[in-house]
């Protein structure tokens, strides 16, 4: 069987705090707490896990590991609608609705553990 991706888990030390940021972003619902969350979306699962816990289960694991080392993208219908959402929220934008020469419009913003999270839509 070919590997099918399934979804990605961030390791972070406020697992509540991220899986809400997610939560509300993504119009999606918390799926558990600390030390394991997780929101669903179509096609993926992200998860969250605390530093504590992947330490616990592998010590030294965390070492050389860095916060904001990911970016994450997801489709989505409206950038702008989502944009204007997000500015109501006070989200951190980093780069505002902007349609690039190979045809995505697409918003960046930075979740709480300085990670990139890019939403677009095909132009």
């Amino acid at each position: 069987m070919q590997p099918h991706f399934t979804g990605t888990a961030l390791i972070t030390d406020d697992v509540p705090a991220l899986a809400a940021f997610y939560a509300a972003v993504l119009d999606a619902d918390v799926e558990g707490s600390d030390p394991f969350a997780r929101v669903t979306v179509p096609g993926a699962v992200l998860s969250f896990f605390s530093v504590q816990g992947m330490e616990s289960m592998v010590p030294g694991s965390m070492a050389a590991a860095a916060s904001g080392g990911f970016t994450l993208e997801f489709q989505v219908t409206d950038v702008d609608a989502r944009h204007e959402r997000l500015l109501a929220q006070d989200v951190e934008i980093l780069k505002p609705p902007t349609t690039q020469p190979w045809g995505r419009r697409s918003v960046w913003l930075r979740d709480p553990d300085g990670n990139i999270v890019n939403l677009y839509q095909e132009a």
